[in-house]
This record gives C-alpha cells, sequence and structure tokens, in this order.
C-alpha cells in the first residue's frame, strides 16, 4: 500500500490552473474528463505519486451522480478550495475491500471508474471508499487500483510528457491532517490501513509519511502537502 495520489478541491478550470502552476515554474498537465461525474481535472505529476485539482464540469450531472469523491468536492468547494484527501494504491483491491469489511468498515464496494484524456484515451482504474456520511469529519482516505502495472503506466507518462525529468526530481513527502483528535483519527486510520501508528501521531506508509495535529477550529481536513 502505498499514496498514489492527493486531492486539491478547486473552483477553478484545468487550464487556469496548469497557467498558475506554470507561472510558479511548476509543470501540470490537463488529465481529462470523468465523464459520468461530472468534474475533470488538472495532474502534476513528481516521483512518488501526483496531485490532482479537481473541479466541477458540469454541475447538473456532479449534483445527480452518487459518487463520494463528487459528493465531497460539491461539499468542500462550496465554502472554499482547499485540499481535500488522498488516495492510496492497493494491488488486489477486491481482497482489500473484503479485508476492511471484516474490520467492520462499510464500504462502497470496488467501482469501475474512468477518465476520458484529452488525447481521447480513455484510462481505466477500480476504487473503492469506506462509507462515511459528508460532513466537517475527517474523511477517510480511498482506495485505487489501476488498469496498467506501475511500470508501464510511468512509462507511458514519461513518453507522453505528462511526467518531466525536473518533476522526477521531486516526491511528496508528508501529508499533515488538522483534526479535532490526532490520537483518535490516527488509530482509526491504522487500524483500516493495518500499519502501526508512530511516535508523533503519524503513519508511515511505503512513499509517504501522514500526520495528525490538533486544529484549533473548523473542519478536519487535510491541511498540507510538502513536496520535496
Amino acid at each position: 500500500m502505498k499514496l498514489d495520489h492527493v486531492v486539491y478541491f478547486s473552483s477553478k478550470d484545468p487550464d487556469e490552473i496548469i497557467n498558475e502552476q506554470k507561472s510558479e515554474g511548476k509543470h501540470a498537465v490537463i488529465g481529462g474528463r470523468h465523464e459520468k461525474w461530472g468534474t475533470h481535472n488538472a495532474l502534476m505529476y513528481v516521483k512518488n505519486a501526483y496531485v490532482e485539482w479537481l473541479s466541477v464540469e458540469k454541475l447538473e450531472i456532479a449534483r445527480n451522480i452518487d459518487h463520494p469523491l463528487t459528493r465531497l468536492l460539491l461539499h468542500d468547494v462550496n465554502e472554499s478550495d482547499g485540499w481535500g484527501t488522498i488516495c492510496l494504491s492497493v494491488s488486489d483491491i477486491e481482497q482489500f475491500n473484503e479485508d476492511i469489511k471484516n474490520k467492520g468498515f462499510a464500504t462502497s464496494g470496488v467501482l469501475d471508474a474512468e477518465r476520458r484524456t484529452e488525447s481521447g484515451v480513455l484510462r481505466k482504474w477500480k476504487m473503492l471508499f469506506v462509507d462515511q456520511p459528508v460532513n466537517d469529519e475527517l474523511p477517510y482516505p480511498f482506495f485505487i487500483e489501476w488498469e496498467e502495472p506501475e511500470v508501464i503506466r510511468f512509462a507511458q507518462l514519461r513518453e507522453d510528457g505528462t511526467l518531466i525529468e525536473e518533476n522526477e526530481g521531486l516526491e511528496i513527502r508528508e501529508c499533515i491532517f488538522e483534526v479535532e483528535d490526532p490520537l483518535r483519527d490516527t488509530g482509526e486510520w491504522a487500524v483500516l490501513l493495518s500499519q502501526k501508528v508512530g511516535d508523533s501521531n503519524d503513519i508511515s506508509l511505503e512513499n509517504v509519511r501522514l500526520r495528525f495535529i490538533q486544529h484549533e477550529g473548523g473542519k478536519d481536513r487535510l491541511k498540507d502537502v510538502v513536496i520535496g
């Protein structure tokens, strides 16, 4: 299990996001459209994962689709743009679904997903969510299993210019969550992910550290992503 990507909820369209990133000297690209969800995205790949800026393209579709990430996007972006959640990759998502259900977690079941790229290519994957209401409490991570092996997928990203040499010198090192009760949330995530809790309310995965710190009010959310 490792970090696949971090999600930033945005009210801006992908072209605007790419231009903003370019002005800061960063390389981001159009991801494509989630046609069934009414959303679209911009992406910035680094060595170990990627950043996704997710925004609504077709509000009517987004409002009427029963999709956990889309519901969370609509809830959060109504207040302000900001970090939303993280996605972790697993090697056997069907088995992982059974494992966490046996721990007492209700789930969405494994969902088929796809994105139409700007060039018209259809990329497919499977995803899984833990059932929970959409509110100001911390959303659990969601999970992904790509249709193609990682080595092939990253080779294609290099070939089409999505992942460039400069970005391969960067990696997402830490995801920081501001929550009301760091001890409680670290413990719950450790059970879900079958991981140990560190000495500082943190969980170390294969390619990233998840750290939980206390806030002084507001909703429980991913608040910072350390890239270096």
